[in-house]
């Protein structure tokens, strides 16, 4: 009966010092890989990295980690420009909020100095504020004698974006901005807004000069590990975005 409690005994401080041991290892991993796709993607501070599955040894030993939860506040994405006449220089970066993928399947080699995840999927948030950045900076002639551009986006509700349009009339601004609801849509790598109707101006418009202004697309790629947008709601804050991916490199 004593043989029997001290191999108890034993059995508990080992296991404790294993479970010990394997979150001491789980941690020394994830601040090794934050700080590898920080370096990888010139992030200005390094994100957040969960590894999750337990025991995390086991999985080392198999090679292959079952989840790696990734986490970035503040990404900028590369962009191909707009169909906007805004600058190509501001356009350059494009800042995507809280960006959270879920990598499974994450294979590493041997010394660690690489690491693929066979799928990912995740979350991120474009603020309308940015998305404005893809509409026409300066005002556009729709009509004799009128002008008009985007000066606002906004929830619309139902799954539209609310664009507000401000507009001159023979040389008098509208007292106040005209609304049209759009619906957003993502087709390959570019975000496509375009207005389910036109603005009334209150003159005839045509209707390929009034697109000019209310429709606008932006394209996004460079995302982490090659991940892509894969569907865009529009949301109280902004437009909500889905990722998803194959053969992610996480670690390059």
């Amino acid at each position: 009966m004593r043989a029997l409690r001290i191999l108890l005994i034993v059995t508990i401080v080992l296991g404790g010092l294993f479970v010990i041991a394997d979150r001491v290892a789980v941690g020394f991993a994830e601040d090794e890989a934050a700080d590898r796709l920080k370096t990888n993607e010139g992030l200005a501070s390094a994100p957040d990295v969960s590894i999750k599955g337990f025991p995390f040894l086991t999985q080392v030993v198999g090679g292959e980690l079952d989840e790696v939860q990734v986490g970035i506040k503040d990404y900028e994405a590369d962009t191909s420009g707009a169909s906007g006449g805004t600058d190509a220089d501001v356009l350059a970066k494009f800042r995507i909020d809280n960006l959270t993928a879920q990598m499974r399947g994450v294979a590493f080699s041997g010394d660690y100095s690489s690491a693929k995840a066979a799928s990912a999927t995740g979350t991120a948030t474009i603020s309308y504020a940015e998305l404005l950045k893809a509409a026409k900076a300066e005002p556009v002639d729709v009509a004799t004698g009128v002008t008009a551009k985007v000066v606002g986006l906004s929830d619309g509700g139902n799954g539209k974006i609310k664009v507000d349009v401000e507009a001159t009339v023979l040389g008098t601004k509208l007292p106040q901005p005209i609304s049209v609801l759009s619906s957003v849509s993502v087709k390959g790598d570019t975000v496509e807004v375009h207005a389910d109707s036109l603005p009334n101006l209150g003159v005839q418009l045509a209707e390929d000069k009034a697109r000019l202004i209310t429709d606008f697309q932006q394209k996004i790629d460079g995302l982490p590990g090659g991940i892509k947008i894969d569907k865009v709601e529009p949301a109280a804050n902004g437009v909500d975005i889905g990722v998803k991916g194959s053969n992610v490199s996480l670690i390059r």
